[in-house]
């Protein structure tokens, strides 16, 4: 057996085993951490698919700043002292409500993007992946989904506070 061959089942055990232990992981700290080496697993799968600025993205974006942001949360919330609702059926209600919006604008971006992202591939010019086409794109025809993905993190992360704490707090 060739190293990539040997590389590629390695990876793709340990990218199952820790995905497996992260949706079945009782502490939530854990769970994070188990989807941290999902994501890094995951970049090695890039690397060997010859994709580096994926793999590099991966590990910065998704395992580097968004994961650690979530650990942040998940510790800040702090999940272990008591049993919380989240509150009043008018909080819940709005957080429904903006999560459907949230789910609109997603169909309504992919349903318009969906014939240039076609067209970019069967154009087949060869310099399609490369850093500055990418780049090019993101900030000119692509930047309203661009935005609007930082906006739903940023809202999503203010979501979970809110829910997480008692109405009594939020008063004060």
């Amino acid at each position: 057996m060739e190293l990539p061959i040997i590389l590629f089942y390695v990876l793709s055990s340990l990218t199952v085993l820790s995905a497996l232990l992260m949706v079945f992981s009782k502490n939530p700290v854990h769970s994070i951490l188990y989807l941290i080496v999902t994501f890094f697993c995951i970049s090695g799968h890039y690397v060997l698919l010859n994709a580096q600025f994926l793999a590099i993205v991966n590990v910065i974006v998704y395992a580097g700043a968004i994961m650690v942001l979530f650990l942040f949360v998940v510790m800040l919330m702090n999940l272990n002292s008591e049993k919380k609702s989240f509150g009043r059926p008018a909080k819940i209600l709005a957080a429904s409500l903006i999560s459907l919006l949230f789910v609109a604008l997603t169909i309504g971006i992919f349903s318009q993007n969906q014939a240039s992202a076609n067209t970019a591939v069967e154009m087949g010019t060869g310099d399609l992946g490369l850093i500055h086409n990418l780049g090019s794109l993101l900030y000119s025809e692509y930047v309203l989904p661009f935005e609007l993905s930082s906006i739903l993190f940023i809202s999503a992360m203010i979501g979970a506070v809110m829910l997480s704490k008692k109405d009594e707090e939020l008063l004060d």
